[in-house]
């Protein structure tokens, strides 16, 4: 029997970075997956050989690993009640609503925390096997929260990375949850935690001070066993080289004019780009499009919105409740402002390929983003990279991109009439306004990409517990 062939970088995730594709013929093949994740780590993976651990997508038995696009690709199994109770239940019912500030509210049940531990042993041991001694494990986000030290008693010898995509809470949330101390316990497996936004590795290490049995000093936990660990905020970017090229691309160029001309060539084309989630604020700004358009302050003859909201965990009750409530506002919008011929409001509830969404950035005239909680959102970096100077974003505050792209409109999203205020400011400013506000927001994009930051959290998971030389 062939030894287990292992690898010096392994990914873990809740999701391989691809799809099942079921043929005509009833064969099975493999494409790449939509996602922030997967878009980042593609580029980060390029020129690397390494492993990715993660679930296949379906139910049941775990397919074989396999191999695509160089990566090799270990399959973990889920069984309908992991799926359930994992997935949807204690990621999606419970840490997904704590870690966005309870905009609904979380639901606890121990079936779904035993689920949890479950499914995050057996992902530890999937690392264990293909992880080469030494190896560098970085395991990524809210599904997979003790792994690290599950993983570290499988296997002292690897250096363990953690990196959490969305925000981490306040303490005064975070203290709801049961079993809240052994998610920080699962979490100090590693040897360095990266997280969005500065605050949100405060709130981690306001966590550890107040509710575990360790020193905390600066952005380093002493342990009582004598190890360190760091925690630091390490923000995601998105590959600007790879987007710039595509959006320069002339049969790119080209849809982006065919789509000025299937919405009736008009004068602003706003654009939202999301999931489906609450955590968006999607009614939101329906609700101030809709607003304006009844005011008279935007004329739907000249305006068009165009809302891209993606598909997203549908069997879950909040969910199927938020899009029964999106779609409602967006028949009463469009059955009371559209022209004839045309809509005020253009909704397109499924996914796209890259090439179509890189399109749609460049002809959009306005990006609005307007999430009540985010981590950081790649949309707004995206819009940057692949739009013209001519281009202008309404940002919330609550994003973490906001800290970066501060030239955007900022906005509270909670407050109706200054959303609409800086969303006209945004359509109306001039030119050279928009221009300047483009540029820098490019440079810090294009400085900043995906690249710099895969390697700033890989030269931080090396240094740690201390900071790397030249690091603040």
């Amino acid at each position: 029997m062939p030894a287990q062939r292992t690898f010096d970088l392994v990914i873990a995730a809740n999701r391989l970075p691809v799809d099942a594709v079921t043929g005509a013929d009833g064969k099975i093949t493999w494409r790449r997956s939509p996602g922030g994740l997967v878009t980042a780590m593609e580029s980060v993976m390029h020129g690397r050989e390494g492993a990715w651990v993660g679930w296949a997508g379906e139910p049941g038995k775990a397919p074989r690993a396999f191999t695509q696009n160089s990566m090799h690709l270990r399959p973990v199994r889920l069984d309908q009640d992991d799926v359930v109770d994992y997935y949807e239940g204690q990621s999606n019912d419970c840490l997904w609503p704590i870690y966005h500030d309870a905009i609904v509210p979380a639901k606890f049940r121990r079936r779904w925390r035993t689920a949890y531990e479950r499914v995050n042993t057996r992902f530890a041991e999937q690392v264990a096997k293909v992880a080469a001694p030494g190896a560098t494990v970085w395991v990524h986000d809210y599904q997979l929260q003790l792994v690290p030290a599950l993983l570290r008693k499988l296997r002292s010898d690897v250096r363990i990375g953690w990196f959490n995509h969305i925000p981490f809470p306040p303490v005064e949330l975070f203290m709801q949850m049961p079993g809240r101390e052994g998610i920080l316990e699962g979490l100090l497996g590693a040897d360095f935690l990266g997280f969005q936004r500065k605050p949100d590795a405060a709130n981690f290490l306001r966590a550890c001070r107040g509710l575990l049995d360790v020193t905390v000093r600066g952005d380093v936990v002493h342990l009582p066993d004598g190890r360190s660990v760091r925690a630091s905020a390490v923000p995601i970017s998105v590959d600007y080289n790879g987007l710039r090229e595509l959006a320069g691309d002339p049969a790119v160029q080209q849809r982006a004019a065919e789509i000025r001309e299937q919405l009736g060539d008009p004068k602003h084309i706003l654009l939202g780009v999301d999931r489906l989630d609450y955590t968006k604020g999607l009614r939101h700004r329906l609700k101030a499009y809709g607003e304006l358009l009844q005011s008279g302050d935007l004329d739907p003859s000249e305006t068009v919105f165009v809302q891209v909201a993606t598909p997203s965990r549908e069997r879950l009750a909040a969910y199927r409740e938020l899009r029964g409530q999106v779609e409602l506002e967006v028949g009463r919008i469009n059955g009371e402002h559209s022209p004839i011929g045309s809509t005020a409001l253009t909704y397109l509830h499924r996914s796209f390929p890259r090439t179509e969404m890189v399109a749609l950035f460049a002809a959009a005239d306005v990006l609005i983003v307007t999430p009540l909680r985010d981590g950081m959102n790649l949309v707004a970096k995206e819009y940057v990279a692949c739009h013209a100077d001519d281009g202008a974003i309404v940002l919330s505050e609550f994003t973490g991109a906001a800290d970066e792209l501060s030239r955007a409109y900022l906005c509270n999203p909670h407050d109706i009439d200054k959303l609409k205020q800086t969303i006209l400011q945004a359509m109306h400013d001039p030119p050279g306004e928009h221009r300047r506000r483009m540029r820098s927001m490019r440079r810090t994009v294009m400085t900043n990409d995906v690249q710099h930051w895969a390697e700033d959290f890989l030269t931080n998971l090396q240094a740690a517990p201390h900071k790397p030389k030249g690091h603040r």
